[in-house]
């Protein structure tokens, strides 16, 4: 049934200008152009993402994860350039080289504090 389709990561925010902002060009989706009341539709890879909600911002648990293999590290450099905040986790068997935790995976945090996953896989 649903096992062999996609499935969409889909993320809260409170504010639709400010997280066009920062999915946009702090991220670099791209928009799709289908846009409407409390929603607007940006692309990362084959996917759809953003949406108004009253509750943006209220789950503590990961929102999206992209596996990003090798690039791990770059994209955690350009992020910070572009001036994303990161998420930092004191976890046993974790540890930390920058703002990469190391099981080679990173959470930057976008609008409303939405935790977003960065990994090798």
């Amino acid at each position: 049934m649903l096992a062999d389709r996609d499935a969409m990561a889909t993320i809260a925010v409170k504010d639709l200008a400010a997280a066009k902002i920062f999915y946009q060009q702090k991220l670099g989706f791209s928009p799709t152009g289908a846009e409407g009341a409390g929603v607007v539709t940006l692309r990362s890879g084959k996917s759809t993402i953003v949406y108004e909600s009253q509750f943006a911002g209220t789950n503590k648990a990961t929102s999206a994860t992209w596996g990003v293999g090798d690039e791990v590290d770059s994209i955690v450099r350009s992020l910070k350039k572009a001036g994303v905040p990161f998420e930092h986790y004191d976890l046993p068997g974790l540890r930390r080289e920058g703002d990469v935790h190391v099981s080679e995976s990173s959470r930057p945090l976008g609008p409303d504090g939405n935790i977003l996953h960065i990994n090798n896989q």
